[in-house]
């Protein structure tokens, strides 16, 4: 593995992303720090993959049957990819112009991290799709152990008969970990109070900010 080499983000907003498991906290947190700083800033709420991607075919097979021999992961990926690409050129850029604050619920480091946990670790497109992508001005990566995770999205109403590989969140919690490190991400534990977790949340975005 290798840094993304993303763009930077030259213009006078702030990119905030949020990435990990499923169930590992990154929603609660988000959901604090845009109600936190609206209140003095604007602030566009966004999240990735698309709909467009999400009521697709090929992603729900994947989300919600064990079966997925009727396609290449790498479709889905190559469309993930894509999506987030013109999400990110149509929706985020003019955003991020305008001088907002962005909050970006996943971003592309989970497109590679869902590549790789998939054991396709030397397809190097990603990384030539990525030079054309913003890079976070803080990039946050929850971390929590694979059973808390299913535990909370099995606890959630409508998740609680949802199927889960089990085994691919331990390989997935695993890349996140090594992305966050790689690409100087911000690694935040989501076993401690939530408080604890949304202190750090906060003291690093008004770290950024005073720069």
């Amino acid at each position: 593995m290798k840094p993304l080499n993303m763009r930077p983000n030259e213009t006078n907003g702030l990119l905030i992303t949020f990435c990990g498991l499923d169930g590992c906290g990154k929603t609660t947190n988000l959901t604090k720090l845009k109600e936190e700083l609206e209140r003095e800033y604007p602030v566009f709420l966004t999240k990735q993959p698309t709909n467009a991607v999400r009521n697709s075919e090929i992603f729900r097979t994947y989300m919600d049957y064990p079966d997925h021999s009727a396609f290449d992961y790498r479709s889905l990926s190559l469309l993930a990819a894509s999506d987030r690409l013109q999400h990110g050129s149509k929706v985020i850029e003019p955003a991020l112009r305008d001088g907002k604050i962005v909050i970006s619920d996943r971003y592309f480091y989970s497109c590679l991290a869902n590549l790789h946990a998939r054991g396709f670790e030397k397809d190097e497109w990603i990384y030539e799709i990525a030079e054309s992508i913003v890079k976070p001005d803080i990039a946050f990566f929850f971390d929590v152990p694979v059973e808390t995770a299913v535990q909370r999205v099995r606890s959630r109403p409508e998740e609680k008969e949802r199927y889960i590989d089990i085994e691919l969140q331990y390989k997935l919690r695993d890349e996140y970990i090594k992305i966050c490190k790689i690409n100087n991400g911000v690694l935040i534990s989501t076993e401690m109070p939530i408080e604890e977790c949304y202190s750090i949340v906060r003291n690093e975005v008004e770290r950024v900010m005073k720069k």
